[in-house]
């Protein structure tokens, strides 16, 4: 038995990476769990929470999945791509999916585009039809500056052991991130020791890159990685 391990990010839910899942269900028998963080979800409960308690969480689950699966792999979304790197560097996992992971965060000129996009929209009387407003306005009003704080403590300490990173990996990154940008995926790819590693750019994506247009590219990008026994490929740019 395959096992996969979906990782959400700050502030997220499993619904960030639930079109992947939904893709790997039908084309797999794998076993697919995706977790729900503490405090994280639908409804935010973050307060009090610290980053350890988001790790250990996600251990949890891998220690099930290796107890009774053959082979299991781990894909991570922004904070999710932290903690999953994480976990390669303490768990055997076999294969390693990183999706717009936030080494990096906060695009000033992509983040400058989308808030030209909303005062466009605001001033046509449209705000409230606009996508990005509407999926970030509940979250920074439900985001306490502690959960903040332990999201920056959690990047600042797995950044330096990513190079013990040495299991083949896939990093995707949308090119038009507001939120992580572009060289987080490049930082991730220099940073990581093995040689079993592929870059991906999506051109047109923005951070939530499961839901973006181009997502079945990237989810054909994963699966046949994830499937490949052969060794390193190049990067490339989509």
């Amino acid at each position: 038995m395959i096992g996969c391990l979906c990782i959400h990010g700050f502030t997220g839910s499993p619904s960030e990476v639930e079109p992947l899942v939904d893709y790997l269900k039908h084309q797999t028998n794998w076993q697919i769990v995706v977790p729900t963080l503490p405090g994280h979800g639908e409804l935010l409960n973050l307060k009090g929470i610290s980053y350890n308690q988001w790790i250990e969480h996600a251990e949890n689950e891998l220690k099930k999945l290796l107890a009774s699966c053959e082979k299991v792999f781990v894909i991570g979304f922004s904070m999710g791509g932290l903690i999953a790197s994480y976990l390669a560097v303490h768990y055997p996992i076999d294969k390693l999916i990183l999706l717009s992971a936030a080494a990096y965060y906060v695009n000033p000129k992509q983040l400058a585009l989308d808030v030209s996009g909303m005062l466009k929209d605001a001033s046509r009387g449209k705000l409230l039809e606009n996508e990005l407003f509407l999926r970030y306005k509940k979250k920074i009003k439900e985001t306490p500056l502690t959960a903040t704080i332990q999201f920056r403590k959690l990047v600042a300490n797995i950044r330096p052991i990513l190079e013990k990173v040495n299991i083949p990996t896939l990093i995707a990154q949308g090119e038009c991130d507001g939120v992580v940008p572009p060289k987080s995926a490049q930082f991730l790819y220099n940073s990581i020791s093995t040689m079993n590693k592929r870059l991906l750019y999506f051109k047109e994506s923005k951070h939530l890159i499961c839901h973006c247009d181009e997502r079945e590219r990237l989810f054909k990008e994963v699966y046949t990685f994830l499937n490949d026994e052969k060794s390193s490929v190049p990067s490339v740019r989509n």
